[in-house]
């Protein structure tokens, strides 16, 4: 039994238990709130140093351009940061007018599709940062087997701004796959609730 959100143990001793998870929520949806800031923020710091990184370069008497278009990883590392961020956007807009509401919450089916969303970010993310460092190992390093050349002796300011894309792509995954824990958290919480008031009622 419980008054105003105060639970009663079998000892007698009262239990705070809606002003504690007031709190936790609280705190979990601003922790939600910063990572989607940060995501988009970086993810189009990412898209940014990338996609508009050039260099020319005179090979006899030939200019060559080196932009990101050339290698596919790089492409998708840009479109991938671009998507990701326009996504963390919108999240970021429902956070807000969430928190400025007071909503919380509940619904199984709106936490499933953020749970899927977040979800699907965090692995395209990461999929676009070890695409993308690869690519870049073998511009940096070679290839002899292969006769590919080191590419950033002669691209250096090319790939020195790629290389500053990457790791900002790579601070963009490792908050979506933190993200994506926090967005589980808030979906598997509701099954828990629902557990442990079905098992109350039993015990009452």
């Amino acid at each position: 039994m419980s008054y105003l959100g105060v639970g009663v143990s079998p000892g007698n001793v009262p239990v705070y238990h809606s002003t504690n998870l007031k709190v936790i929520d609280r705190r979990v949806r601003v922790a939600e709130l910063v990572l989607r800031c940060v995501i988009c923020g970086l993810g189009v710091i990412a898209a940014a140093l990338v996609g508009t990184d050039t260099q020319v370069k005179e090979i006899f008497t030939i200019q060559k351009k080196a932009k990101f278009t050339d290698m596919k990883a790089l492409v998708f590392l840009v479109i991938a940061n671009g998507i990701v961020a326009a996504y963390s956007l919108v999240q970021v807009l429902r956070c807000v007018v969430s928190m400025v509401r007071g909503n919380v919450l509940f619904s199984k089916p709106i936490a499933w599709i953020i749970f899927s969303g977040d979800q699907v970010m965090a692995y395209v993310s990461v999929a676009a940062v070890g695409a993308a460092a690869q690519s870049a190992v073998f511009a940096k390093l070679g290839q002899s087997e292969l006769q590919w050349m080191k590419i950033c002796n002669m691209y250096d300011k090319f790939c020195n701004q790629v290389g500053e894309g990457i790791a900002s792509a790579l601070l963009v995954s490792l908050s979506t796959v933190v993200l994506s824990c926090i967005s589980a958290f808030n979906l598997f919480r509701l099954y828990g609730g629902n557990k442990s008031k079905s098992s109350g009622a039993t015990r009452w």
